[in-house]
C-alpha cells in the first residue's frame, strides 16, 4: 500500500485525518487515506499517503486550514524514517 518513496501523514484524531483528507481533495492535492501502517503507531489508525513531491503543497494547504500533522514518515528500502 505504501511504495518506497511515499510519504505517510499521521494526525492526532480520527476527526483531524478526515479533515484533513477533505481540505486536501479540495485543494487538488494527489492523497490516498490509508490505515497506518504497522511498523508505524497511531492512535487513531488512519493516515494520508502522498507523494515527497507533493510534501511542500500538502503543507501550505493544510497549513491554510490551520490542520497541524502530528508525524511525516517515508518509506525507504522498506523501512520508515520519520521526516517531522
Amino acid at each position: 500500500m505504501v511504495s518506497d518513496g511515499d510519504c505517510v501523514a499521521i494526525f492526532h484524531s480520527i476527526h483531524r485525518v478526515m479533515k484533513a483528507e477533505k481540505v486536501l481533495k479540495t485543494g487538488g492535492v494527489d492523497i490516498l487515506l490509508i490505515p497506518v501502517p504497522r511498523q508505524l503507531s497511531s492512535d487513531c489508525g488512519l493516515a494520508i499517503r502522498f507523494t515527497a513531491e507533493s510534501r511542500p503543497e500538502l503543507e501550505r494547504v493544510l497549513g491554510e486550514a490551520g490542520l497541524a500533522i502530528a508525524e511525516i514518515w517515508q518509506k525507504q528500502a522498506g523501512s520508515f524514517s520519520q521526516l517531522m
